[in-house]
């Protein structure tokens, strides 16, 4: 298994799907089944390969593994470097699940242009595991910034009525913010003489540059996470996005920024990252509380459910600017778990969507009545999201807390009232939605999950339950990587005391 091109293989075998698919030919219900059935086929083979990925990991290895390498651009040491460790192992199965699932969710639900968006997500299928695995800035960079064509084309063609505007304004804003991510790449090649992420991971940066540096990559990672103020394109983003849309954008596009944070801005940049902190805690402890509050106001489900996703992120910052092993196992472990909470919230509403064809809060109630399994499919996941213990929101939620209460115990008070908060908006949701009496005649005619319904929501809930009885499944990989990080860390500020 060492022999083989792993990494590659899973990077770009959607890519050849997405080819394979454009290549069919025939009548519109024939071409529309065969796209969907070699969407299936090729997703899950991949999804197969990433786990393949994780069992050839050796999680007492702190460094890249399964690293391939080739010449690129000759003579100015620009490459193509995949590897992976333990901070991008995960998202790179979460990545490829995600995928999958979308494929198989939206097997009824999508009936227009069934080959075009089948082709959107295999392409976006290569984009995000290749940010995860890239190892060269530029190959990265192109990676980062090529996830915003596909999804821009899934919100513009395929989504609500105001799906034009949501789209340009997910396009621009993400797009604005990494102009100055590329003129810091820039800026580092000229200084070091390559793109390549480990070298420039040991590479020493002045700090005054660093703080320039910390401010460029900011621009792009905080539009990306979301942090507050710059997260106002999402909840339009998120409500005319359809269902598959909103599960990859919450589920992987938004854990875009806080790797961006892990993979540069602290190992590259850490004096800067230090000297920026009070910052990041300042605007993630607003993000919790306003966001959480702004989410109870909502009318939207799919709008309450992309407040929450703001909050959450909150969570991840303070988590990754803590920083210790608690605070940024925390943020990892919150990652994932919001990437799969998120993901089967957004299907969830997306399964009353398909029948009702509106997310409007009020245009539901007494849904338990109706749609038993659905229900308590539904209630699993709200109370993921507000971290009850046995559930993956828990274990990120408490290993962030405890993390940042030993750095600075008003963040984590502070940070502690958004899980009160959640409480308040999931379950009010919830409320409305499933329980009272069902009055409304349209509503009695709903059928409870489908069969494919129910096949995409299963991996989603036995991983929030298996991350949430049994974290050290995750926590290991990823220990050797962090503690790392968290020496490189160290040494920095040591060196920075003694230069004083």
């Amino acid at each position: 298994m060492s022999d083989w091109p792993l990494l590659s293989l899973v990077i770009f075998l959607p890519l050849a799907g997405a080819g394979f698919i454009m290549l069919i030919r025939g009548e519109p219900d024939v071409v529309a089944q065969n796209a969907r059935s070699v969407a299936l086929w090729t997703s899950s083979i991949t999804f197969l390969l990433s786990i393949l990925i994780w069992t050839n990991f050796d999680p007492s290895q702190a460094g890249f593994q399964l690293v391939e390498q080739g010449e690129w651009f000759v003579g100015v040491d620009i490459n193509y470097h995949v590897g992976v460790d333990g901070i991008s192992l995960w998202f790179v199965l979460l990545s490829t699940l995600l995928t999958m699932l979308c494929v198989i969710s939206s097997w009824y639900s999508v009936n227009v242009r069934v080959k075009e968006f089948m082709v959107a997500f295999l392409v976006m299928d290569t984009l995000m595991v290749g940010v995860f695995c890239a190892l060269d800035l530029v190959l990265f960079y192109l990676f980062f910034e090529g996830i915003l064509i596909p999804m821009f084309l899934i919100i513009g063609i395929w989504g609500g009525p105001r799906r034009v505007y949501s789209a340009f304004k997910f396009f621009l804003y993400t797009l604005l913010g990494s102009v100055l991510f590329l003129v810091a790449i820039l800026v580092m090649y000229f200084h070091e003489g390559t793109t390549d992420i480990p070298t420039l991971m040991a590479a020493e940066f002045a700090p005054g540059l660093q703080k320039w540096l910390w401010l460029a990559m900011f621009a792009s990672f905080a539009v990306k996470i979301p942090m507050w103020p710059f997260h106002t394109w999402l909840p339009d983003a998120h409500v005319e996005a359809p269902t598959a849309g909103s599960v990859l954008l919450a589920g992987v596009l938004l854990k875009l920024g806080g790797y961006g944070y892990l993979r540069f801005s602290l190992p590259m940049l850490p004096d800067a990252s230090e000297f920026f902190t009070p910052l990041i805690y300042t605007l993630s402890v607003v993000a919790v509380i306003y966001t959480s509050l702004v989410a109870l106001m909502q009318e939207d489900m799919k709008k309450l459910i992309a407040y929450s996703s703001v909050a959450h992120m909150g969570f991840v910052t303070i988590g990754i600017f803590t920083p210790n092993a608690l605070g940024i196992d925390g943020s990892i472990i919150q990652m994932l778990s919001h990437g799969v909470v998120s993901a089967a919230l957004f299907m969830g509403v997306g399964v009353v969507y398909d029948r009702l064809h509106t997310h409007e809060i009020a245009r539901f109630e007494g849904l338990v009545n109706r749609m038993p399994l659905y229900a308590a499919t539904f209630m699993l996941f709200t109370l993921a999201s507000v971290g009850l213990p046995g559930t993956s929101g828990f274990v990120g939620e408490i290993l962030v807390i405890v993390g940042v209460f030993g750095v600075n115990s008003w963040v984590a008070l502070l940070a502690a009232t958004g899980g009160f908060l959640s409480v308040a908006y999931m379950l009010w949701l919830y409320r409305r939605v499933f329980f009272g009496f069902l009055t409304k005649d349209d509503l009695k005619l709903f059928p409870d999950l489908r069969p494919n319904e129910i096949i995409a929501f299963v991996p989603l809930a036995v991983i929030t339950l298996l991350m949430g009885v049994y974290p050290d499944l995750f926590l290991d990989p990823m220990r050797a990587s962090v503690d790392n990080l968290i020496a490189q860390l160290d040494a920095a500020r040591a060196a920075d005391m003694a230069s004083r």
